[in-house]
């Protein structure tokens, strides 16, 4: 089991598009979801697919469980989304010795761009690029399950 880590980010200005990689298509959806546990597909560039079980009330630490899954399955599984499928471009984009992943989202949720670091240990402190804005670690509404579930998208600041 891995433990999954991360803090999470508003981004308030294109500053990370300079050092960032061509990027990847994902879509995902989730076929799962409770308030402490999830299920989800998520296809990368129509390459490959995974499966990912995350449990945990944390916003910060949750065990991830993810498993490879075969094409055709993960696209009979995103016909079978509860709520919206996502479809974001991931931007992996290095920081003083962390890689920050920036999503662009698109369709129902285009013009949120949040960026996301994990880190190996919840003690770890990454320093913050100047491109990233208001922390939302602990705001559910920014997690990609209720994005996908409860169609919420919040407006940037």
């Amino acid at each position: 089991m891995a433990k999954e880590i991360e803090r999470k980010f508003l981004v308030a200005s294109d500053g990370w598009k300079h050092h960032a990689d061509k990027g990847i298509r994902l879509r995902q959806a989730y076929i799962v979801t409770m308030a402490d546990r999830s299920v989800r597909v998520r296809i990368h560039g129509n390459k490959w697919a995974r499966l990912t079980v995350k449990i945990g009330k944390s916003s910060l630490v949750r065990n991830e469980y993810e498993y490879d899954l075969p094409m055709d399955d993960a696209r009979e599984l995103l016909g079978q989304a509860v709520g919206l499928v996502i479809e974001k471009r991931r931007f992996r984009v290095p920081h003083k010795g962390f890689t920050w992943e920036v999503d662009v989202y698109e369709g129902a949720l285009g013009g949120l761009v949040v960026a996301e670091v994990e880190m190996k240990r919840e003690s770890d402190l990454p320093a913050l690029p100047v491109w990233v804005g208001r922390e939302i670690t602990g705001d559910r509404r920014y997690s990609n399950q209720a994005l996908a579930t409860e169609g919420v998208l919040v407006a940037q600041p």
